[in-house]
């Protein structure tokens, strides 16, 4: 999947539907990043609360790429600050 992320709404989704593709408890998962099941649980409701640090790990852990890019400008004047 590759589809561009706009929000931490969005981010949020996707980690959490990923680990539960992959078949992970959030205990699991909490346990190859070295956070705690409860961080974890936060975290997955609340995206704009991770470091770059904690994104890139959760990422290697669940065998996600970070990729960035330059978006349209239509999606950038669509997007208001808050997302920023």
């Amino acid at each position: 999947m590759s589809d561009p992320l706009l929000t931490a709404s969005q981010l949020s989704s996707l980690l959490q539907a990923t680990r539960k593709a992959r078949g992970l408890t959030q205990a699991a998962l909490a346990n190859r990043i070295g956070l705690s099941q409860s961080r974890v649980s936060h975290l997955e409701l609340n995206a704009q609360d991770l470091s770059v640090g904690q994104l890139l790990a959760w990422c290697a852990a669940l065998g996600l790429e970070l990729t960035l890019g330059t978006r349209g400008s239509a999606a950038v004047s669509a997007t208001s600050k808050t997302d920023w």
